[in-house]
């Protein structure tokens, strides 16, 4: 069952302007421990950091797991950053806080403390072996859809 949770920094619009040049999509979830907490905290480092801007945030989603089902519930949101990373540097920072938040790597879909992954970065398509952007398959989850579909500064086709 789908839930919608709200917190301190989710929903948040930040109106003030940003001189950041780059623009990303960044979805957060995680489904291990006190996760609604986690995601104001990861809100607090993320914010705090020169290089990121958090222009907007939607509200959480509470929704079932896919992919190995016997699991908790996720919790996930979008963020809306701007920023003066390049997209592996990004991507590189966002790994640092997954491990900060104590983020393990024990098989695909497994629970997590925090997942942080880039849905798309300005209007460029992108292809590395670590990184793809836009995220494959986030037309097909609920958990990307439906809180990017609350967003007002961030429109892209569905």
């Amino acid at each position: 069952m789908l839930k919608i949770h709200k917190q301190v920094h989710f929903p948040q619009i930040n109106t003030t302007k940003s001189h950041f040049k780059h623009t990303a999509l960044v979805g957060i979830g995680g489904n291990v421990g006190n996760v609604l907490k986690r995601f104001e905290r990861v809100y607090y480092t993320l914010q705090k950091h020169p290089q990121v801007w958090i222009k907007e945030s939607s509200f959480i989603l509470q929704n079932p797991p896919f992919g190995f089902a016997d699991q908790n519930d996720f919790y996930n949101a979008v963020l809306v950053l701007q920023t003066t990373f390049a997209p592996r540097e990004l991507l590189k920072f966002l790994l640092h806080v997954e491990k900060i938040f104590k983020r393990r790597r024990s098989f695909k879909n497994a629970p997590r403390t925090l997942d942080l992954d880039i849905i798309f970065f300005d209007d460029v398509c992108y292809r590395h072996k670590k990184l793809i952007i836009p995220h494959p398959h986030w037309q097909k989850r609920d958990s990307v859809i439906i809180p990017m579909a609350s967003l007002h500064n961030f429109r892209r086709k569905i």
